[in-house]
């Protein structure tokens, strides 16, 4: 990464004389509220949003990045889950979540005197579907990474250059996302994903996603892991433990997609169960 893009973020933030960071603890918040830091130090603040649907590693690890490198943090608690339009799960459903954070975040800056919000959409992120962005737009969040035209190498490179822990940290999402558009989002579907990602973490896998489905036998886990790691999740009895412990957590079926984890998989349709299929020939 070129030294300019840095130098124009550096410019942006200036720019802005002081800031929120909305902070979730992943790749580009953290850089982003790091450079923050730097560059108007107490003139910002991280605040974190704290919801059923953020994994309590997720925010553990969060606070803990904050505190070892100095960046002023604060957890805002949200109520998304009181909204009927993010819990039916829209194909927008993250425009209600992003909704709601904002919300919160505007008297916050308001009430401590800082004049610009900021969150981490990037260059790479053009293009791509994000409904949280038209909530970013309507109430005038702005963008820095973006500004500065720096792409997800970019930040990851950055990240790496300011000894950044998160600079190789896999790409995450909220547990909700976990859900098939659709289907209801409930606290109790997040609490059985988020147990089983942390089953696969704790084996020392590394891309992990385990996408929720409703079936009529019951909820059905299909686990996603890196390509690379495909093999050794079927070897020295891996794959039992796992669904012995999944089923533990109440799913009645276990799976494992062959194709590895990658985004937006939660959306494929599932194939119809041989059990449902009519007989070839037969007449309705």
């Amino acid at each position: 990464m070129s030294s300019g893009k840095h130098d124009r973020l550096v410019a942006v933030l200036r720019s802005y004389g002081s800031c929120v960071v909305a902070y979730s603890g992943g790749v580009d918040s953290v850089l982003l509220a790091r450079v923050a830091r730097d560059v108007l130090g107490d003139r910002t603040l991280a605040a974190i949003a704290d919801s059923p649907s953020l994994p309590r590693r997720e925010l553990a690890e969060a606070l803990a990045l904050a505190e070892r490198f100095g960046i002023p943090v604060r957890v805002v608690r949200t109520r998304e889950f009181n909204n009927p339009d993010y819990l039916a799960n829209p194909q927008n459903r993250c425009y209600f979540c992003k909704h709601e954070l904002f919300t919160e975040l505007v008297p916050l800056a308001r009430e401590l005197g800082f004049a610009v919000i900021a969150y981490g959409e990037n260059a790479s992120d053009l293009g791509d579907h994000r409904p949280g962005a038209q909530a970013a737009a309507e109430f005038q969040v702005r963008a820095p990474l973006k500004e500065a035209g720096l792409t997800k190498a970019d930040i990851r490179e950055l990240s790496a250059q300011l000894g950044l822990p998160t600079a190789d940290k896999p790409q995450m999402a909220c547990l909700s996302s976990r859900i098939p558009y659709g289907e209801p989002v409930t606290p109790e579907k997040l609490r059985m994903i988020e147990a089983a990602e942390d089953t696969l973490r704790d084996l020392g896998f590394y891309d992990v996603r385990v996408r929720h489905h409703e079936l009529k036998q019951g909820h059905l886990a299909r686990i996603e892991v890196g390509p690379g790691e495909l093999a050794r999740f079927l070897t020295d009895g891996v794959n039992a433990r796992v669904a012995e412990a999944l089923k533990g957590v109440g799913y009645a079926h276990v799976t494992l997609d062959l194709l590895g984890y990658r985004r937006g998989s939660v959306n494929e349709p599932l194939p119809v169960p041989i059990a449902f299929r009519e007989p070839a020939g037969r007449k309705a």
